[in-house]
């Protein structure tokens, strides 16, 4: 991978992390900042027991609010737990945002999936961003598959601006292949990154604000695997 100087580095220690490539465990403090744990969850999770989740020591949760689906038509859905899953990780004391997962083959269909996301929390209040996800689709053919890295910058940057114009923080979903092959990151910069990679630390050279570390993460409350996170926060 080829850095950017142009592009904000972290500044987290690293040596100072302590954890195993597929284990849950995990710490990190670095004098300046720590961490905290979180999930992120969909439909495909089922019902869960947030106040299990809670219980378990994890503090934060994005959501799945929706996704556009990756055949020809691609039309707009909203995730079918995510009202119940919302109300029931509120009571339980967590902190939330959502993320949606876009197949948004240009500007004006980012767009709509903004306002897709907006009206569905009818302003609703988050302690965490709302989260573009652009995904790639290996195993079958998708809307996205010509879609290049500077037409998926421009997607990112319509949705984001869309979410921020409405009052709430936007952030985006990456990994080393986007931020390697098809994000312009020097064009991304007012935004945090959500940063996944199931490596033992962080891969990325580029700041990013949380890191999503394992998919299969064994979580009281939630059947079957989890997608396990932590978020990076400066000390007071």
């Amino acid at each position: 991978m080829a850095v950017d100087p142009e592009v904000k580095r972290h500044k987290y220690d690293l040596s100072k992390l302590k954890h195993k490539k597929g284990s849950a465990k995990i710490s990190y403090d670095d004098g300046t900042y720590t961490i905290r744990k979180g999930v992120d969850v969909s439909h495909h999770n089922g019902v869960i027991d947030w106040e299990k989740v809670k219980k378990a020591g994890y503090e934060f949760a994005f959501l799945r609010l929706g996704y556009r689906g990756y055949g020809k038509e691609g039309k707009v859905l909203v995730d079918r737990e995510f009202q119940s899953s919302f109300k029931r990780a509120r009571a339980a004391g967590l902190d939330l945002g959502v993320y949606f997962f876009s197949q948004a083959i240009n500007e004006e269909e980012a767009i709509e999936e903004a306002e897709l996301v907006l009206r569905e929390l009818n302003n609703s209040k988050l302690e965490l961003p709302v989260v573009y996800d652009p995904e790639l689709i290996n195993d079958d053919e998708a809307r996205t598959d010509n879609v290049d890295g500077d037409q998926f910058t421009k997607n990112t940057i319509a949705f984001c601006k869309r979410i921020k114009k409405a009052g709430y923080k936007p952030a985006i979903y990456s990994n080393m292949y986007w931020e390697d092959r098809l994000f312009d990151l020097k064009k991304l910069s007012d935004y945090p990154i959500w940063f996944a990679d199931y490596s033992a630390k962080p891969q990325t050279p580029y700041h990013f604000r949380f890191w999503q570390f394992s998919e299969s993460g064994k979580v009281d409350g939630i059947g079957g695997s989890a997608d396990l996170n932590v978020e990076f926060i400066k000390k007071q």
